[in-house]
């Protein structure tokens, strides 16, 4: 199901939120992905806030380019490929789906509605199955 302007509106408005405390919320995202899923600890650096400010740098421009998806081809392709890489499987993107949920829940607190979790539910759908088709990413 393709994001409405008013998905995308609403996810636009409510990274913008996240990114008034991008590093608190970024580490956020990290301990809710190792909740949902312990054994993808091992594939990160000790640098968590590191690779949270590179995570939500990536966010932003997927974010940012949600009305023309098509303009971040070459990006999906680079990051599915870079998963592959890791170990990263087609249903290892669940966990992270409930992290980023879990954290734009935390920003966004009682503001997050249930329109803005459909709304990034379907966002995550869409880049993720971009990045796992256009990266090679294994389905099982």
């Amino acid at each position: 199901m393709p994001l409405s302007d008013q998905d995308i509106a609403l996810i636009q408005d409510s990274f913008a939120t996240l990114q008034r405390a991008l590093e608190p919320n970024s580490l956020f995202f990290y301990e809710a992905l190792f909740h949902h899923a312990p054994q993808f600890r091992r594939l990160f650096r000790e640098d968590l806030a590191g690779q949270g400010m590179k995570f939500m740098s990536t966010l932003s421009v997927i974010v940012k380019n949600l009305k023309d998806p098509s303009l971040l081809e070459s990006r999906y392709a680079e990051l599915g490929r870079t998963h592959a890489i890791m170990g990263v499987r087609a249903p290892d993107f669940a966990p992270m789906e409930e992290a980023l949920v879990d954290t734009m829940r935390h920003a966004l607190g009682p503001r997050f509605t249930p329109e803005h979790e459909r709304a990034w539910r379907t966002a995550f759908g869409a880049f993720s199955k971009a990045m796992i088709e256009k990266g090679e990413i294994p389905a099982k």
